[in-house]
C-alpha cells in the first residue's frame, strides 16, 4: 500500500490510516493519498490537491518525495506509490489531496541495471526531477554528486508544484504580423540587460527585458527571438577560463534540463513557484508593445550528457525510452548532437513529449518556436 514517512532517515512512528492508505507517521499528516490519474503528466493542482504523474515503463518502485521548503535537504514525507493502486499500464500516478501550488517535489524510482542488455539505469539512490515539471529550484543543487551511484538526496533538484490557470492575458492575442514585415531581435535573456549600463533594476531576468522595451522600440524592432529559456544547468562547468582559471558555467543554454520550465535564474522569485508569471508578464507586455515573442528551442539532447554525465530526470525514468543507445554496448549513448546524447525521437512517448512542449509554449505561453536549421 502507499505510505509516507517524514525525513528518510529519521525513526517513523507507528503507522496510521489516512484514506485507505498507510502513513508512516513522524509528524502531522495533514494530506489524504488517493490513486490518482495518469494523464496528463506532471505535477496538476486543482482546488483540492495536486495529481503527479509519470512515465516509467520498466521501473519497479517509484516514490515521490515532498519538501516542507525548497532548500530542504530531505523530505518531509516520502509517498510509496502502490503498482497496483498507483499505476496504469507505464504510467505511474497518486493525488495528494491538501496539497497546494508551491509544495516542492521530487522521484526516487528503482529498477533493473540493465547497461548491456536493455540499456536500463535505474538508481534509487539518485533524486529525480519530474521530466514534466513545470519549474523547480536548484538551490542546493551539485551536479558531480549527481554523476556517480551515491545517495545525492541533499544536493538535489527540486521540482515546484505550480498553478497555471488564472493568468490576466488582458486580451492579449497573437500579433500574426507578416515575416516579410518583421524585423527580428535576437536576444540572450540574462546578457541583454546583465550589464551595469543597461540601467535595469532586474539585470538579467526576464523582467529586465520589459523595463528594455522602450529601447526596442526605438530600434524598429517587431520581435525578439530568446535564446534557450527552457530551464537548463546555468551551475554546469563547461571549462575554465584561460584567463584567470577560475570556472565557466554554462551561459548559453543550449543543454536542456526540462523542457516545461522556464529557465528559474531568469526568474525573481522561483523558489515561489513564479516562473510562469514572471514569463507570461514579460510575453504580455511585449505584445502590448507590438513585439512578437519567438523562441530558440533544443530537442535533439539534453544536459545529462553521455554514460558519465548526472541522472537528473529523463535518465532515472526511461534512459532506453528517452535515449538513443548504442547496438553494439546499450550502456553508451548515441552521440549524432556531438554534446553526449541524442533524443530518441523514434518512441512514441517521446514524440509526444515533443510535441506536448510545442503545444504547451504556443498556446499556454504565448510564444512562435524555431524547430528547423539548414543542412550544412
Amino acid at each position: 500500500m502507499a505510505h509516507t514517512k517524514k525525513n528518510e532517515n529519521q525513526p517513523a512512528k507507528p503507522a496510521m490510516a489516512v484514506g485507505k492508505e498507510t502513513v508512516m507517521e513522524t509528524a502531522p499528516f495533514e494530506y489524504q493519498i488517493e490513486p490518482g490519474r495518469a494523464h496528463p503528466l506532471g505535477a496538476i493542482p486543482d482546488e483540492n490537491g495536486v495529481n503527479f504523474a509519470v512515465f516509467s515503463e520498466h521501473a519497479t518502485s517509484v516514490e515521490l518525495l515532498l519538501f516542507d521548503k525548497h532548500d530542504d535537504p530531505k523530505p518531509i514525507h516520502t509517498i510509496q506509490l502502490d503498482s497496483y493502486k498507483h499505476k496504469t499500464f507505464y504510467f505511474w500516478h497518486v493525488y495528494v489531496r491538501g496539497l497546494k501550488p508551491g509544495a516542492s517535489y521530487a522521484y526516487r524510482v528503482d529498477g533493473p541495471q540493465d547497461l548491456h542488455g536493455r540499456g536500463d539505469r535505474f538508481n534509487r539512490n539518485k533524486v529525480l526531477l519530474d521530466p514534466f515539471a513545470s519549474g523547480h529550484t536548484d538551490t542546493l543543487w551539485n551536479r558531480a554528486n549527481a554523476c556517480d551511484s551515491e545517495d545525492n538526496l541533499a544536493t538535489s533538484i527540486r521540482g515546484v508544484v505550480i498553478d497555471l490557470s488564472g493568468y490576466n492575458w488582458e486580451d492579449d492575442r497573437p500579433l500574426n504580423r507578416p515575416l516579410q514585415e518583421t524585423i527580428i531581435y535576437e536576444m540572450h535573456v540574462r546578457g541583454f540587460t546583465r550589464s551595469p549600463s543597461s540601467g535595469c533594476q532586474n539585470p538579467g531576468l526576464f523582467a529586465g527585458i520589459i523595463e528594455k522595451i522602450p529601447y526596442l522600440k526605438e530600434l524598429g524592432i517587431t520581435a525578439v527571438e530568446l535564446l534557450p529559456v527552457f530551464d537548463f544547468d546555468q551551475k554546469e562547468v563547461k571549462q575554465l577560463s584561460p584567463v584567470d582559471g577560475t570556472s565557466l558555467t554554462n551561459y548559453w543554454g543550449y543543454d536542456p534540463i526540462s523542457f516545461f520550465a522556464p529557465q528559474n535564474w531568469y526568474c525573481k522569485s522561483p523558489e515561489a513557484g513564479n516562473h510562469y508569471t514572471e514569463f507570461r508578464d514579460m510575453v504580455r507586455a511585449l505584445h502590448k508593445a507590438g513585439i512578437e515573442v519567438i523562441l530558440d528551442v533544443v530537442f535533439n539532447h539534453t544536459s545529462e550528457g553521455d554514460h558519465r554525465g548526472p541522472t537528473i530526470n529523463f535518465r532515472g525514468f526511461a534512459n532506453s525510452t528517452y535515449y538513443m543507445l548504442s547496438q553494439q554496448d546499450r550502456q553508451y549513448y548515441m552521440n549524432y548532437s556531438g554534446c553526449g546524447n541524442t533524443i530518441n525521437g523514434n518512441h512514441p512517448i517521446t514524440r509526444k513529449l515533443i510535441v506536448d512542449i510545442l503545444k504547451f509554449w504556443v498556446t499556454t505561453l504565448s510564444t512562435a518556436i524555431i524547430l528547423s536549421r539548414k543542412s550544412s
